[in-house]
């Protein structure tokens, strides 16, 4: 709101004002005062509510109570609750009095004309327990909070347009109209007001980057009803009355919050005098609201699948038929990128991250594009945006961009509690190097990004030792029945060892790994013993090991876990070129629909007519009601230093739990 408005009087002749129902106005009586007065009396009209402040200490006291003495230090406060009907309706007498003659030295006279003016939209306090007042002004965080939201327009509902509903400053569908928030301007008071009076509808140059505000001009079922008022270069909108008392108006975010933007618009409608020719305007009263604009959110594989996606390339057909039978199971939605479309690039989730978008009155999912920029760069824009389904990308404008910038090193936990701290939509997980080192990291813009949203505080983990630097290449998340309702598995090379050291200890040393595999090339197989004899491969995974272990000290720490929420997934690594890759097709790099796991095929050592390697990880997470499908990957994806979850990408459900209900 407005600060207190204050109005002088004189005695010469009447004054008027506009004064705003349920606003104060300050009535200054000093200006002119007759002479010998000693006290006075105040009174106003029915409707008027005339209140006198002796001092901060003593409050305020309605005004008819009594003759009051004379004193600067004493205000005069009018309140009108109501509307009026006509021009100057209303009105406040003030008489001057001298304890030396019987009747009063003069009289003035204060005459009032009260319109009521707000702005509103959709505060979202459903938590609030009172939700008589909230500050329109403020934004504020958690169930007791309050405050309007405002989604990203990024979708595009337009199939015959090719940009974003977003790019342009028109409403091309109506459909267009339900992604963004409402905005009213309400108005009452007499008409003839406005003969000489404003309403300015405006927000700052910074603000107006962030946002575009439509007016509805005319009928609401026509696009050309929808004029451009506010955002980029528009700034202030005189407000026609078109409609007479109220007035709609449209806004749609046009930026994600960033490292140059809080997230946070803010809007105002101020009335204007312009009754006076001799001088410019003055403002009489300023409502405003703020937006904060809907962060983009990650959603972790222990939430419910419902889209699945595969590349299907060359050689992988055997491949995207096992991904689209354990999608059938999961009850997913399937959807196969072609090779005409993805040039024989499988890495779809290197090329994108599926999360969505949430206001009261709608939620949308949106796909973060990747600025990796392989064969698959234009699939998220050209196949997967569209109605309803949004889309967002950073791109950094040096050449800074590094294989951890490929979002299998982009993760997101389930909900955690960690030091006390609540996370109820989880914690983003990225890699990047240790402390102090000059390794490789994600790319500026999309750290900015990602830490700007504040509802999934990023953790970062040391993944500079892999080859490929992936974050899915040592951890994942499944569901669980119990505990947390998770668990994060870790590759391990000492549990794979131990599992070695066990089989060849009950005599099946000899028992081959990699026998079966069929592909373009041979693959020379090797046993338990020969593993256990390689000084080279022990004594690097004993490295492997104590990255991984540096990066579960980190987990346990960030994500509050302890080592019951862990499982450890045999698994062995070997160097090239000084950094990890798998040694075996990676266990933990796996697709999670619910219940469903597919797992790549280790292609262990067969022992007892069944791979032990496989038959350990049933051991460790079937017991959770997870069923375990191993899909083969090892010429399509293990060959190129990449597994089943690097091939496939998962669309999920939102999270239950509300973004604004949480406290950053």
């Amino acid at each position: 709101m407005s600060p207190q408005r204050i109005v002088r009087v004189s005695l010469e002749h009447p004054t008027s004002a506009v004064c705003v129902a349920g606003v104060e106005t300050l009535v200054d009586i000093y200006g002119s005062v007759p002479e010998g007065t000693e006290m006075f009396e105040v009174y106003g009209t029915p409707g008027v509510d005339v209140y006198i402040s002796p001092s901060m200490e003593r409050g305020r006291e309605r005004a008819d109570t009594r003759r009051w003495h004379f004193d600067n230090g004493l205000e005069i406060i009018v309140v009108m609750n109501s509307p009026s009907n006509d021009l100057n309706d209303s009105h406040v007498q003030i008489s001057y009095h001298s304890s030396h003659e019987p009747l009063p030295l003069a009289y003035a006279v204060l005459y009032l004309t009260c319109v009521d003016i707000a702005l509103d939209c959709d505060l979202n306090c459903e938590g609030r327990q009172d939700r008589s007042y909230v500050d329109k002004r403020q934004w504020v965080w958690g169930p007791g909070g309050y405050g309007a939201v405002l989604l990203v327009n990024c979708d595009r509902d337009d199939v015959t347009c090719y940009d974003q509903d977003n790019c342009d400053r028109h409403v091309n569908c109506l459909q267009d109209l339900e992604d963004m928030s409402v905005m009213v301007l309400r108005t009452q008071g007499p008409a003839a007001l406005f003969d000489d009076h404003k309403l300015i509808l405006h927000t700052s140059s910074y603000d107006a980057k962030w946002a575009r505000v439509f007016h509805a001009c005319g009928p609401e079922d026509s696009c050309e009803a929808y004029r451009h008022v506010l955002g980029q270069n528009k700034v202030s909108y005189e407000v026609p009355r078109f409609h007479g008392d109220e007035e709609r108006f449209f806004v749609e975010g046009l930026s994600f919050p960033d490292a140059r933007f809080t997230g946070l618009v803010s809007f105002h409608v101020t009335l204007l005098d312009d009754s006076n020719e001799d001088f410019s305007e003055s403002p009489i009263f300023t409502d405003t609201v703020v937006f904060r604009v809907a962060p983009w959110i990650m959603t972790p594989s222990t939430l419910p699948p419902l889209e699945v996606y595969v590349c299907r390339v060359r050689n992988n057909t055997c491949f995207v038929d096992a991904v689209a039978e354990l999608a059938r199971k999961a009850g997913c939605k399937l959807t196969v990128c072609p090779q005409k479309e993805n040039r024989n690039d499988r890495w779809i989730q290197d090329e994108m991250e599926l999360g969505y978008v949430q206001a009261p009155h709608k939620t949308f999912p949106v796909v973060f594009d990747s600025p990796r920029n392989g064969e698959l760069q234009d699939f998220p824009y050209k196949r997967i945006l569209g109605p309803d389904f949004g889309y967002v990308t950073r791109e950094p404008q040096d050449s800074s961009v590094s294989g951890l910038d490929s979002f299998g090193n982009l993760e997101v936990s389930p909900p955690v509690v960690a030091d006390g701290k609540e996370y109820p939509l989880g914690r983003i997980l990225i890699g990047g190097n240790l402390p102090g080192s000059s390794g490789r990291r994600v790319t500026q813009v999309v750290r900015d990004f990602l830490y700007a949203q504040r509802v999934q505080p990023p953790v970062e983990l040391f993944v500079d030792w892999l080859a490929v630097g992936h974050v899915d290449e040592f951890l994942s998340f499944v569901p669980a029945p119990d505990g947390k309702g998770f668990r994060m598995l870790l590759a391990s090379p000492s549990a794979c060892f131990k599992l070695f050291q066990e089989k060849q200890k009950w005599g099946h040393g000899r028992a081959l790994l990699f026998k079966g595999v069929v592909g373009d090339k041979p693959v020379h197989t090797v046993s338990i013993n020969q593993v256990l004899s390689n000084v080279d491969l022990i004594s690097y995974n004993k490295f492997v090991q104590s990255c991984i272990d540096w990066n579960r000290e980190v987990l346990k720490r960030e994500l509050g876990l302890t080592e019951r929420d862990i499982v450890d997934i045999p698994q062995l690594f070997k160097t090239e070129r000084k950094k990890a890759v798998a040694f075996f097709p990676d266990l933990v790099n796996m697709l999670v629909l619910g219940k469903y796991l597919g797992i790549p095929k280790p292609f262990g050592p067969i022992i007892n007519g069944q791979c032990c390697l496989e038959e350990k990880v049933r051991s460790l997470l079937e017991p959770l009601g997870l069923h375990c499908t191993f899909i083969d990957d090892f010429t399509p994806y293990h060959m190129l230093h990449g597994e089943v979850h690097c091939g496939t990408n998962v669309r999920r459900q939102p999270f239950s739990f509300k973004w604004w209900n949480m406290v950053p």
